[in-house]
C-alpha cells in the first residue's frame, strides 16, 4: 500500500482535526504507518481532537468483576468454561455493594459491573437475573453513580429491565467485525445476536460501549470494518485492547505482532468518532501503559480496581492491583504529567445525560422520517 508523504499526512490530519474524518482507505494507510515522526503526528492530531471535545478532563471508571464463572468457550479468554487455570469466584450481593461504595468514595465517576455469562445468573428459572437486577438497584442506591452493565448477551426482557431501572450503559464487545474472525474467537456464539443486543440497548435509551481486540490475526481491512461498524452503530464509548495470551486457553501460545498497535487504533477511533468516549485501560500494561494511551487520544481511565479485595482483571488478572497502582490515587501523578485532570462527578453525569438526550432526539427524527 502506498505511503504518505509528510505533506499528505499533515493535510489529512489537519482536515481530521477540523472534523473531516479519514476515509476507510486512508484509515488503512494510517494503520500501517511506521515512521516514528508520522506516528507521533497521528497521536498529536488525536489529542487535539480530544481537547476540542473534552478539554483536559478525563473520566474515571471503577471496575467490579463480580463473577469469573462463564458458560462460554471463547478461545482467547482466561475465564472460558473449563479452564482450570482461571481464578474463580462469585462476589455476594453484599460484597458487591460494599466494593462499589468503596470505589465511589475513592472518586470514580461510574461503576462498571462486569461478569462472564455465569451459569448461575443465566439459569433457565430467571432467578439469577432477578438477583443481578436487585444488586444493581442496591449499588445505585448506595453510590448514586451511573452504572455500566458488562454482563454478556442477556435475554431481551432483562435488557428491558436494565433500561427500566435507568442503567446508563450496556457494554458487550464484538471483539471483531469479521464474521469468520468472530467465530474463531467466540466459539459457538451467534454474531448477529450479540450485535442486535447492542442495537436494542440503544433503542431502549441506554448508552452502548463496543470494543475490539487487536493482535488476534486480524487484517487491516478487518480493523477498518470494525471502525466503520462502530461509527455506524453510533457507539457512545469505543475501545481497543491488545490481546494477552492466557494460560489454559487454545490461544495460550499465540504470538502475533502486527504492524499496527492499540495506540494507533485509539488515535484512529478519536479521529473517526471524535465525540465518543475512548478508554485507556489499565488491564493490559497497568500504570506503565497509561500515559501512552492518553497520549493517543483516550479520555477515560478504566479498570480502576481497589486493592485488598480479591478482585480480578480481565486480560491481566492481577497486574498492579495489590500495589494500588490501579486506584484513583495511584494514577494521579500520571494524569498530571500528561497535563490532564479528573473531571468533576457532575461533569460526567452531565455528559451522560446530554448524550442520552441527543440519541433520543435522533431516534425521534428517525421515527418521524419513517
Amino acid at each position: 500500500m502506498d505511503r504518505f508523504t509528510s505533506a499528505q499526512l499533515n493535510t489529512l490530519l489537519a482536515k481530521a482535526v477540523q472534523g473531516s474524518a479519514p476515509t476507510p482507505h486512508d484509515i488503512e494507510r494510517l494503520l500501517l504507518l511506521t515512521d516514528p515522526d508520522q506516528v507521533a503526528a497521528l497521536m498529536q492530531a488525536a489529542r487535539r481532537v480530544r481537547t476540542r471535545h473534552f478539554g483536559r478532563e478525563v473520566f474515571l471508571y471503577g471496575f467490579l468483576y463480580a463473577s469469573t464463572h462463564c458458560r462460554n468457550h471463547c478461545r482467547f479468554c482466561l475465564y472460558r468454561r473449563g479452564n482450570p487455570a482461571a481464578p474463580r469466584y462469585r462476589k455476594s450481593q453484599t460484597e458487591m455493594v460494599a466494593l462499589a461504595t468503596a470505589l465511589a468514595d475513592s472518586g470514580v465517576h461510574l461503576i462498571d459491573l462486569t461478569m462472564g455469562e455465569d451459569p448461575e445468573v443465566y439459569a433457565p428459572d430467571g432467578k439469577g437475573f432477578e438477583t443481578l437486577l436487585e444488586t444493581m438497584d442496591r449499588i445505585r442506591t448506595a453510590t448514586g453513580l451511573p452504572l455500566m452493565a458488562s454482563v454478556g448477551v442477556v435475554p431481551p426482557v432483562i435488557l428491558e429491565g436494565l433500561a427500566e431501572r435507568g442503567i446508563e450503559w450496556y457494554a458487550c464487545y464484538q471483539e471483531t467485525h469479521s464474521i469468520s474472525g468472530y467465530h474463531r474467537l467466540r466459539s459457538g456464539q451467534d454474531y448477529d445476536e450479540r450485535w442486535r443486543s447492542k442495537l436494542r440497548a440503544g433503542e431502549l435509551g441506554m448508552l452502548v460501549e463496543e470494543g475490539i481486540l487487536t493482535g488476534v490475526g486480524e487484517t487491516p481491512r478487518d480493523l477498518v470494518r470494525s471502525l466503520m461498524a462502530m461509527r455506524t452503530m453510533a457507539a457512545d464509548q469505543v475501545r481497543a485492547m491488545t490481546f494477552v495470551p492466557q494460560t489454559g486457553t487454545p490461544m495460550a501460545g499465540w504470538r502475533h505482532r502486527p504492524p499496527w498497535s492499540e495506540l494507533k487504533l485509539i488515535a484512529l477511533m478519536r479521529l473517526v468518532m471524535p465525540d465518543a468516549l475512548i478508554p485507556a485501560s489499565l488491564d493490559i500494561d497497568g500504570l506503565s501503559g497509561l500515559a501512552q494511551r492518553l497520549a493517543a487520544g483516550a479520555n477515560v481511565v478504566t479498570s480502576l480496581v481497589p486493592p485488598g479485595e480479591g478482585l480480578a482483571g480481565v486480560a491481566q488478572s492481577e497486574l498492579d492491583i495489590e500495589a494500588g497502582n490501579r486506584s484513583v490515587s495511584g494514577i494521579q501523578e500520571t494524569l498530571a504529567t500528561c497535563g490532564l485532570q479528573p473531571a468533576a462527578a457532575e461533569a460526567y453525569l452531565a455528559w451522560v445525560r446530554a448524550r442520552q438526550e441527543m440519541k433520543c432526539r435522533a431516534q425521534r427524527r428517525d421515527r418521524c422520517a419513517c
